[in-house]
């Protein structure tokens, strides 16, 4: 399944790129990176680099334009059957190699074995459908907390202003049968 892509580039971040994981490159960082680049990248596994899993295929953003997963095309690689399967941020890593004719090659290394790998999601309407109902849910969990928050908080204001009214009150007739005369 090919869902349009979002051609844009990705800030590096202090330390490691909006992708979710480190960067690490032969050369300086880039300071910025294309989702164009990245697409159609080689993807293997840190414990076996040289054996090509697959292939960048697309790449997921959440509402805040942050990355949360790399769609692979896995080909018969690992004996996966050529499916896309769903990689989450954190899981890989990029490396950037600077080829003699000055052009950057990207590479995506998954940090997992080949069994891991064959458990990843598959890529499908399934997936997806799966996948917004979750961040609905995470949504409608976060604006329930921040109107329970609001609430409190308003809640405990009031509280504070009628204590501070009494106390006020209070200190207010102490001070005036202080200064009043007994009869």
């Amino acid at each position: 399944m090919r869902k349009p892509t979002l051609s844009l580039a990705i800030a590096a971040m202090a330390g490691g790129l909006a992708l979710g994981a480190q960067a690490q490159s032969t050369y300086q960082p880039q300071g910025l990176y294309s989702a164009d680049d990245i697409l159609d990248a080689g993807v293997y596994l840190t414990g076996n680099p040289d054996e090509r899993v697959g292939e960048v295929e697309d790449i997921l953003f959440d509402e805040a334009m942050q990355i949360t997963a790399l769609v692979v095309e896995s080909g018969n690689a690992l004996g996966l059957g050529g499916r896309e399967f769903i990689v989450e941020s954190g899981r890989f890593t990029l490396i950037t190699d600077l080829e003699n004719d000055g052009d950057a090659e990207h590479r995506v290394m998954l940090e997992a074995s080949a069994e891991e790998v064959e458990g990843y999601p598959t890529y499908n309407d399934a997936w997806w459908a799966q996948a917004r109902e979750r961040s609905r849910e995470a949504w409608m969990r976060t604006q329930e907390g921040a109107e329970s928050a609001w609430q409190a908080t308003q809640e405990g204001a009031e509280r504070a202003w009628e204590t501070t009214r009494e106390n006020a009150r209070q200190a207010w007739e102490a001070a005036r049968d202080a200064v009043t005369p007994d009869e």
